[in-house]
C-alpha cells in the first residue's frame, strides 16, 4: 500500500536521529482535526477526547503501549513467570498546532515544550475528505500542511539554539570546561544549518554518531486516508507526499493509516476483527507503526522468575544492552551468554540449546541481534560476579 521506494530506501543504513531507552515516549503531532487524538485513542485504547473543534486536546494524554511481540508471548507462555514486563512505548497525544505556533498562536507555545520531552515524533497528517471534520487551514492539503509543521518546529528550533549556544560558550570556549568542546562544534554547526541556511535539522543526512549524540527526534510520518482509499490502496495525494519526503526529507518513513478504519476494527471482537479484514483483503496498521516504524530491535532476560523485553537500537553492543538493565551491567560486564529465540524455541530447554552446541558466550564486541536471550556475567566491587 505504501508509496514505491525512492531515494529513502536504504536509509536504515545510515545513522538515524534520536537517542532511545527501554521506555520511549513519542509524541504524535500535526495539525488541528488531522485526527491526532483518533489514532491515538485506537492506539492506546484510551477514551480521550476526539471532538471536532479547536484545541480539544490541551493537555497531552499520554498512554503506555505494550509493543506487540510474539516471541515474547512465547517465553511468557514457556517460563510462566510471576513478572511480566514486556517493552512499552509510552504515546503521548499532543495539542494540535496552527500556523505561528513557535511564537505562541493557538496553543502552540505550550505544544512545543511539550515536543522537547519527547525521543521521536509521530507527524500524522491529513490526506481525507469529510464535511464534519473541517480543516483548520480550509482545505484539505497534506503537503502544505507538512511544510507549516516542519517550519514551525524549524523556527522553535532556531529559539533554542541561542541560548544553548551561550551557555556552551561560557563553559567550554571562556571557561576551563574544554570537554564540552566537541559539543559546542556541533551547536554552531546545527546554528548555520537551521539559522543561516533555514533549513530543518533532520534535512541534513552528514551528521555523524558523535553529532547525532546531541541531536534528539527521530520522525516518520503517518497518512490518514480515508477508510475507502485506505483499502483500495489509492489516494491522490500519497504520489505528491512522496515527492515532498524524498526532496525534503530522503529516508523518513512513511506510513498509510485510516483511522475511520481503525477506530472500527477497535469496537470488534478479536474474531470480527479478523473477519472484517478477511471480507475487505485489508489489515490493521498497527503493528507495523508502533513496532516496524520504530527502527528497533528487542533481546530478551528470561527465566522462572522474571521474563522482560528489552528495547535496543539496531547495531548495539552487548555492554551497553546490559546497562539497560543496569549501569553496574555495562560498567563491571564480563560476558554475555547467548541463545538465539529461534534455537530455543526449536530445540525445546536452554539445555537443549547447549547440548545443541547453539549456546554462546559472547564478549564486549558482540552486536547484539533482535530476539536474543541473554544472560550477563558482570563483576562489581561489592560482588565478585552477578546476574
Amino acid at each position: 500500500m505504501a508509496p514505491k521506494k525512492g531515494k529513502g530506501e536504504d536509509a536504515a543504513k545510515t545513522p538515524l536521529i534520536g537517542r532511545f531507552g527501554t521506555s520511549l515516549k513519542i509524541g504524535v503531532v500535526g495539525l488541528l482535526n488531522v485526527g491526532k487524538s483518533t489514532f491515538s485513542n485506537v492506539l492506546t485504547k484510551s477514551q480521550a477526547a476526539a471532538e471536532h473543534f479547536p484545541f480539544c486536546t490541551i493537555d497531552p494524554n499520554e498512554s503506555r503501549v505494550p509493543i506487540p511481540d510474539e516471541r515474547y508471548d512465547f517465553l511468557c507462555q514457556f517460563q510462566k513467570p510471576p513478572s511480566k514486563v514486556p517493552a512499552f512505548l509510552n504515546v503521548v497525544d499532543m495539542a494540535g498546532l496552527v500556523k505561528g505556533a513557535h511564537a505562541g498562536e493557538g496553543l502552540g507555545t505550550a505544544f512545543l515544550s511539550h515536543i522537547n520531552a519527547c525521543d521521536s515524533i509521530f507527524h500524522m497528517t491529513r490526506a481525507f475528505e469529510d464535511e464534519d471534520v473541517i480543516p483548520v487551514e480550509g482545505t484539505v492539503d497534506p503537503v502544505r500542511d507538512m511544510e507549516i509543521i516542519h517550519e514551525e518546529l524549524r523556527l522553535k528550533d532556531e529559539e533554542m539554539i541561542g541560548p544553548i549556544i551561550d551557555k556552551l560558550e561560557k563553559t567550554a570556549i571562556r571557561g576551563s570546561d574544554k570537554k564540552l568542546k566537541p559539543e559546542y562544534d556541533v551547536m554552531c554547526k546545527i546554528k548555520s544549518w537551521v539559522m543561516d541556511e533555514k533549513k530543518h535539522v533532520r534535512y541534513y543526512h552528514d551528521w555523524n554518531d558523535k553529532e547525532i549524540e546531541v541531536l534528539n527526534i527521530y520522525l516518520f510520518l503517518i497518512v490518514n486516508l480515508s477508510e475507502k482509499d485506505y483499502i483500495r490502496k489509492k489516494n491522490k495525494w500519497l504520489v505528491k507526499i512522496k515527492e515532498w519526503v524524498d526532496s525534503h526529507d530522503p529516508g523518513a518513513l512513511v506510513i498509510p493509516f485510516s483511522g475511520s478504519l481503525e477506530s472500527q476494527l477497535q469496537d470488534k471482537s478479536e474474531e470480527e476483527r479478523e473477519k472484517h479484514c478477511t471480507e475487505h483483503k485489508t489489515q490493521s496498521a498497527l503493528s507495523k507503526i508502533i513496532k516496524a516504524a520504530l527502527l528497533l530491535e528487542y533481546f530478551f532476560t528470561a527465566g522462572p522468575d522474571e521474563v522482560r523485553a528489552w528495547t535496543i537500537r539496531k547495531g548495539t553492543k552487548a555492554p551497553q544492552a546490559a546497562g539497560k538493565i543496569h549501569t553496574d551491567f555495562e560498567k563491571g560486564f564480563i560476558m554475555a551468554e547467548v541463545m538465539k529465540f529461534q534455537d530455543f524455541k526449536e530445540e525445546g530447554s536452554e539445555n537443549a540449546v547447549k547440548a545443541a552446541g547453539k549456546y554462546r558466550q559472547q564478549g564486549r564486541n558482540y552486536v547484539v541481534e533482535d530476539g536474543d536471550i541473554i544472560f550477563f556475567k558482570f563483576n562489581t566491587p561489592n560482588a565478585p560476579k552477578k546476574q
